[in-house]
């Protein structure tokens, strides 16, 4: 009887996530290999070698492999410096958790202001004689669109690293920073060998919920760009709602879920080894 009272306890969450979680992946994946009722893959097929794929998947990957890491160091500094107790400190916080309140159509519509051919960027430009203006969201221009993208993410997302590691480091004994600067550590050792390694755990989950996020990334750079600057979860919305095509919808959609998943498991690994190190 004991055995079955913590899964008893577990059933309503179990059944709970089966309908939320498990239900409609089991639809996703049918409707992917399904078309009139039969088996097929011709929805794979037409995704594949549809126009926006390629550039929309190679975007995805650009796009994460650079926002992450600047916002995971940005991160990493500004929690440090946090810690450190500057004067108004908790407004400095409260500063830095602003973007945190906004909605990602919000925050791509401020950029917009911001980037647009005639925006404040362009303007202030022109006033300091340097340009008369450049086209940064221009079709033509994909440099300039990923940079706008990744300027807007970076400043929209990085305050959800910035919360999560300074929630770590609050679990942090000052006493294991204080031995080290001891014995002669310099601030750089002591960041690499006392302080990651003891919110290994807070930078695990930064990791992989921001890396996620990054790859889900929709409606910022929907407001910078439209479609100019394809990604996989706009062609997911474009295949849709707009070319009302469940299916193609379904095997994109299946695609930023393996793709999430394979990075989940790659970080919990080289994580673990890290420790067993």
């Amino acid at each position: 009887m004991r055995t079955r009272v913590p899964w008893l306890l577990l059933a309503p969450s179990i059944v709970f996530m089966l309908l939320l979680f498990g239900w409609p992946l089991v639809q996703g994946i049918l409707t992917a290999f399904r078309s009139g009722g039969a088996f097929t893959l011709d929805n794979w097929a037409r995704m594949w070698h549809d126009a926006y794929f390629g550039r929309a998947l190679r975007n995805t990957l650009l796009l994460t492999v650079i926002v992450v890491p600047v916002q995971v160091a940005l991160a990493i500094g500004m929690a440090l410096l946090l810690q450190s107790r500057p004067k108004l400190a908790g407004l400095h916080f409260y500063l830095w958790t602003i973007p945190l309140a906004m909605s990602e159509l919000a925050a791509g519509l401020v950029w917009l202001s911001i980037f647009s051919n005639r925006g404040y960027l362009n303007s202030f430009l022109s006033w300091l004689g340097i340009s008369d203006g450049i086209g940064w969201l221009d079709y033509d221009n994909p440099a300039g669109m990923l940079f706008a993208v990744v300027v807007a993410e970076v400043w929209r997302a990085t305050s959800l690293v910035f919360v999560i590691l300074v929630a770590g480091l609050q679990m942090v004994p000052r006493d294991f920073d204080e031995a080290a600067q001891v014995f002669g550590a310099s601030a750089w050792q002591r960041l690499w060998h006392v302080t990651l390694p003891m919110i290994r755990p807070s930078l695990q989950v930064a990791l992989i919920l921001r890396t996620i996020l990054a790859i889900q990334v929709f409606a910022v750079a929907q407001a910078l760009t439209g479609r100019n600057f394809p990604l996989l979860v706009g062609e997911t919305y474009q295949w849709y709602v707009n070319l009302q095509n469940a299916s193609v919808a379904s095997a994109l959609a299946l695609v930023v879920l393996a793709i999430s998943l394979v990075v989940s498991v790659v970080y919990l690994r080289a994580l673990r080894k890290r420790v067993a190190a």
